[in-house]
């Protein structure tokens, strides 16, 4: 799961995306829309600003905004960002590659190979969608996975409970 730090990051970016180009959002009118907490949405504003994502103007008028379009923002850049390697596996990392310390050959790591197969699809949809594209995109989310799983979870569990009744006997 990312962290609340980095839901929050996407939330001001989504905030401050939907500014005109020549506007600029104070920081406080981001924490109170989004119902971040002020002082740590600041923390995150600097991050952005840090890595060229925000930029800031002082003023009257000042406040944040986008140096970058949000078609050029994706997710697994500010997940990156925010979050640091998204690998599951630090040998998996592109960012932060380390070798198991328990593995005793990665070309035959069977949770290397099975996590590789996650972690390539799931990365692949990370740095394919922009935060325009998820903005844009108004398709409901398919949970056919998830309830698949569930439901073969619950068979498993009716084949384990019939076992079981079945030994007492």
């Amino acid at each position: 799961m990312i962290s609340q730090k980095a839901r929050y990051a996407f939330k001001a970016i989504t905030a401050l995306s939907e500014t005109r180009p020549d506007e600029c959002r104070q920081a406080r009118d981001i924490a109170e829309s989004e119902q971040i907490p002020q002082s740590f949405l600041e923390q995150i504003l600097l991050e952005l600003r840090r890595a060229g994502l925000v930029a800031s103007r002082r003023g009257r008028d000042g406040g944040h905004f986008l140096l970058r379009d949000t078609t050029e923002i994706t997710f697994g850049e500010v997940l990156r960002l925010i979050d640091g390697p998204v690998a599951p596996l630090p040998c998996l990392s592109r960012t932060a590659y380390r070798r198991c310390h328990d593995c005793k050959n990665e070309k035959s790591c069977v949770m290397r190979r099975g996590f590789g197969r996650a972690y390539n699809a799931t990365l692949e949809v990370l740095e394919r969608t922009s935060i325009a594209d998820a903005r844009n995109d108004d398709s409901e989310l398919d949970h056919q996975p998830i309830a698949a799983y569930a439901a073969r979870n619950r068979q498993q569990n009716r084949k384990v409970g019939t076992r079981r009744k079945a030994g007492k006997r």
